[in-house]
């Protein structure tokens, strides 16, 4: 069966953030997939929550934990999987990396390609969060992070697509979010790697706000995947077609 076949009609079509209004990306998250998978799947985790319950205190300390480690761990995922230079190396994960993230810092404003698969994510987050539950107050409270870990994802998706979003945002924080997303995406992919929390980077040293246009990234569309690396490590450039150069606005026709 064709993904189309089992997706809303509304997704038989692209949509491009930077042509869409504040109500259609409403409209389109809401029927997307991986956001209906999520808020299934906390649903399920609350429900067997009350099935096998845990103590209030041991449940508000694995959400607490989890809300806490959530930015943390997308930080690490974000700069050390995501734009690792490892990945495209070995051949039966160049598709997974591909499509993770290569692909939408080729589009960034694409939306299909803005959400992560469902079988990279959903094991992603059920590791991140349920063993900490798990070892605060047992199954409860390992589905409690469990759900709040996916809550959380929800969240961070749509803040990430308001980023993208042909919207200017009236809250300064929301605003200020936004350029470190776009300096990430459109200046110097090898910085910025939060979504909406900057701590991490602040931390580890990759935080920036001033953008120096003649010390643009050469690799902020391809994520170093250049002709010549494609030579040595062909199988991204298979399923691409190629490899793209350039900004994105003057190679993707919208």
């Amino acid at each position: 069966m064709k993904l189309t076949a089992i997706k809303p009609a509304f997704w038989t079509k692209e949509h491009h953030l930077d042509r869409m209004t504040l109500r259609e990306l409403w409209v389109a998250y809401f029927q997307y997939p991986a956001i209906i998978g999520y808020l299934l799947c906390a649903a399920i985790a609350i429900g067997l929550f009350f099935r096998y319950p845990a103590p209030l205190l041991p449940t508000l300390a694995a959400i607490g934990v989890s809300v806490f480690v959530y930015p943390l761990v997308w930080y690490c995922l974000h700069r050390w999987v995501l734009h690792s230079r490892w990945m495209f190396k070995v051949p039966f994960l160049a598709a997974t990396w591909k499509r993770i993230h290569y692909d939408h810092h080729q589009d960034p404003n694409r939306l299909e390609i803005l959400f992560g698969a469902l079988h990279t994510t959903l094991p992603t987050i059920a590791l991140a969060t349920a063993p900490i539950g798990y070892a605060i107050g047992g199954t409860g409270a390992a589905l409690a992070a469990f759900a709040t870990g996916l809550i959380t994802t929800c969240v961070y998706e749509f803040f990430h697509c308001i980023q993208h979003l042909a919207y200017k945002p009236k809250r300064k924080w929301v605003m200020e979010m936004k350029a470190r997303h776009m300096a990430h995406h459109f200046h110097d992919e090898r910085g910025n790697f939060g979504i909406t929390n900057y701590f991490w980077d602040r931390l580890f040293g990759t935080y920036y706000e001033r953008i120096e246009k003649d010390r643009k990234s050469e690799t902020v569309f391809n994520l170093g995947y250049t002709p010549e690396v494609a030579e040595l490590y062909p199988w991204v450039a298979r399923l691409s077609g190629g490899v793209a150069m350039g900004h994105p606005s003057q190679r993707i026709p919208h």
